[in-house]
């Protein structure tokens, strides 16, 4: 399995910012915001000691500055640009629209109507992230107007969408965190609707919850294997809930044993299988500690 270990979890002003890449013995490629150094593991009493690499290099990551006009807003978080392309705007979800036979979550038809509205007599250009595309084709990007608007992050600060960070789409994760931090507490968009309250992982169902969902409840395990970290919650009469962290991400997350014996809130999707539900936990920023 490939490992990312990124200990840069925010840059303000990338732009003129050097980023570093080594490869260990193992072959599993590393990032870094400074040349050379990197955190050790697996050496007795120097686990969060950061250790000399010499052969990192600096990567090369540029922006674009070609602005583009929008042809069509599919949603709160995807546009089409007049080149046909399909942009999936990085580092956040908005509700869902209706779509063929499933109907609009809450929030969704808001998100895309201030999207539409705020595109509208301008042009946008695009920062792509490092996967450039996603499984359907998409192209990952912020997006920027020529105002300089940031268009992911005000969509976050409204409330209309919620962080969502990929481990290695780290670029602009302190602004989005805070901005929906400020978003929660002022109630703002979807944090003011009872349709995204936090439910009690004791209520849940064996059905589950559709969509974007927020649980709340006391870790009361923490089961490791090679692949996974496992969050265990007490069952429900419904079903098994636990939440999962994959160890390849597992250096973005601080301290995951101090989890347990927390209440603690999980953002995510529910995933269903043999007889329990799970969430995928992909960044710190989906756990919010009671």
């Amino acid at each position: 399995m490939r490992i990312l270990l990124i200990l840069l979890l925010c840059l303000p002003g990338w732009v003129n910012a050097e980023i570093y890449q080594w490869q260990d013995a193992n072959g599993s490629k590393h990032f870094s915001d400074r040349q050379g150094w990197g955190k050790c593991r697996n050496r007795p009493g120097t686990d969060a000691t950061e250790c000399p690499v010499a052969d990192a290099k600096i990567i090369d990551i540029k922006p674009g500055y070609d602005f583009h006009k929008v042809k069509t807003v599919y949603d709160g978080d995807t546009v089409v640009l007049e080149d046909g392309r399909k942009i999936r705007l990085l580092g956040i979800n908005t509700p869902e629209i209706q779509h063929r036979d499933n109907p609009a979550d809450a929030g969704g038809d808001e998100a895309k109507r201030w999207l539409t509205d705020k595109l509208k007599n301008t042009k946008v250009r695009l920062e792509v992230g490092a996967e450039k595309t996603d499984k359907y084709g998409r192209t990952l990007a912020h997006l920027f107007t020529e105002k300089k608007e940031h268009i992911n992050l005000q969509l976050v600060e409204t409330g209309l969408a919620a962080v969502n960070i990929y481990p290695t789409e780290l670029f602009y994760i302190n602004e989005l965190v805070k901005a929906q931090s400020q978003a929660e507490q002022a109630k703002r968009g979807i944090w003011g609707r009872p349709e995204y309250a936090a439910i009690p992982v004791a209520s849940l169902s064996e059905a589950g919850h559709p969509g974007w969902t927020r649980l709340v409840g006391k870790v009361v395990n923490i089961r490791k294997t090679r692949k996974s970290i496992y969050l265990e919650f007490p069952p429900s009469e419904g079903s098994a809930f636990e939440a999962r962290i994959e160890s390849q991400w597992l250096d973005l997350f601080p301290d995951v044993n101090g989890y347990l014996g927390k209440t603690i809130e999980v953002r995510g999707w529910l995933n269903k299988s043999k007889g329990h539900l799970s969430m995928l936990i992909r960044h710190p920023s989906a756990i919010k500690i009671q």
